[in-house]
């Protein structure tokens, strides 16, 4: 009994060494940092739509084709990816996938082999190694970016696998969205895409093909890249800025006290607050610990919201109706203080309506949460809460 407890007692301290230490490595990554761009912006939030318009432009491709996923699968979606990147090889394109360790643990050995054995360069992002097993284990590549010759970029919310498609009962129709770049703010994307594979490799042999000269573009496009610093007090600036309204979508509301207070605040001197939350969450503890933040914004007087047609995977904040925010981080304690995430800065009157026009049709396919509903909770809800309150900071 005495070696049983002793060598549990090792296991936290080791664990919590692990965490401690290892949380002051970033990954060779900086925590935060800006970039400001000008280009287009095609705004998509159909998966269907998104894989369609995607594999079409990497049929196109007649260079190089440098492809991110937190999450790719090798499910009947992952492998007509597979199939064409590999078709994309064979005529001599450059192909190189870098997929997050833990979020595509999925992709089979004979997968991987079947990509590098066509001349696809893969990699996984950010692997787990020693001696900080537990925190190199928590800290993931959360970015989905793709660059086509230089010249296309997106970045978003959806990854490759089939639910993003809509294909899988579990979760039913998948709202995300995502944008499609041109101009010369393709070339942020490249830099991050470039950054992250040196980051686990050998850094790629850049020449000027990776960036061609670009039209300027419409719109000014500030990239915020992020490694674990730099979301939440984002997130609370332009909260603190608005003046008349705000509308927070995302699959996970876990804001901590920094960005719960600025919308509290936002609230009190006449802002309208204004949440889109799945109905069904894909996690067990997360509506718990969002349990405590959602009834003080209730109790203040903002909406919550929670999508009915689907499963809403969205990340997205609009300003006053003039400043949006799209990108791959959540309103959670992960994306504000372990992940690597990417978001998407900007004002078009053009794209903001059509976001708006989407945004308004959620709200429509969506059921307001009432503080009642939200109060009756089951035993089982007061047992787990103690408990996503303490792991909140890794949800």
């Amino acid at each position: 009994m005495g070696f049983v407890l002793a060598l549990i007692l090792a296991i936290i301290i080791w664990i919590t060494i692990d965490l401690i230490q290892g949380s002051k490595i970033r990954h060779h990554s900086p925590p935060s940092a800006q970039l400001t761009l000008n280009g287009n912006i095609e705004f998509i939030a159909d998966g269907e739509d998104f894989f369609k318009i995607l594999l079409e432009d990497v049929d196109k491709a007649v260079q190089h084709i440098h492809m991110m996923f937190y999450i790719f699968r090798d499910d009947e979606t992952g492998m007509k990816f597979i199939e064409e990147l590999c078709r994309k090889a064979s005529e001599g394109v450059s192909v190189y996938l870098l997929a997050d360790y833990v979020g595509s643990h999925g992709l089979k050995k004979t997968t991987i082999e079947q990509l590098t054995s066509c001349g696809v360069h893969f990699s996984f992002s950010r692997k787990i190694y020693l001696p900080f097993l537990f925190s190199s284990l928590n800290k993931r590549n959360h970015r989905k970016i793709t660059i086509i010759d230089g010249k296309i970029g997106y970045v978003g919310g959806f990854n490759v696998g089939d639910e993003y498609a809509g294909k899988k009962p579990k979760f039913g129709y998948w709202r995300d969205y995502h944008l499609r770049v041109t101009g010369e703010a393709v070339m942020g994307l490249q830099k991050q895409f470039l950054f992250d594979w040196k980051a686990d490799n050998a850094p790629l042999q850049v020449d000027d093909s990776f960036y061609p000269p670009l039209p300027k573009g419409e719109t000014e496009i500030k990239y915020h890249i992020t490694n674990g610093f730099g979301v939440k007090e984002s997130f609370a600036e332009y909260i603190n800025k608005a003046t008349a309204s705000i509308i927070i979508g995302s699959p996970y509301f876990i804001p901590g006290e920094m960005v719960q207070k600025s919308l509290v605040d936002a609230i009190q001197r006449g802002v309208s607050v204004k949440l889109i939350l799945p109905m069904r969450a894909d996690h067990p503890l997360v509506k718990e610990a969002s349990y405590r933040y959602l009834v003080e914004l209730i109790e203040e007087g903002g909406e919550v919201y929670q999508y009915m047609n689907g499963f809403y995977h969205a990340k997205v904040m609009v300003v006053d109706n003039q400043i949006c925010d799209i990108g791959t981080a959540n309103f959670d304690q992960r994306s504000f203080h372990i992940n690597g995430e990417i978001n998407c800065i900007f004002q078009s009157k053009e794209v903001l309506d059509q976001i708006m026009e989407v945004i308004n049709r959620d709200f429509i396919q969506s059921e307001r949460l009432d503080l009642a509903r939200l109060k009756k909770r089951t035993i089982s809800n007061r047992l787990i809460s103690p408990f996503a309150r303490l792991l909140s900071h890794f949800l």
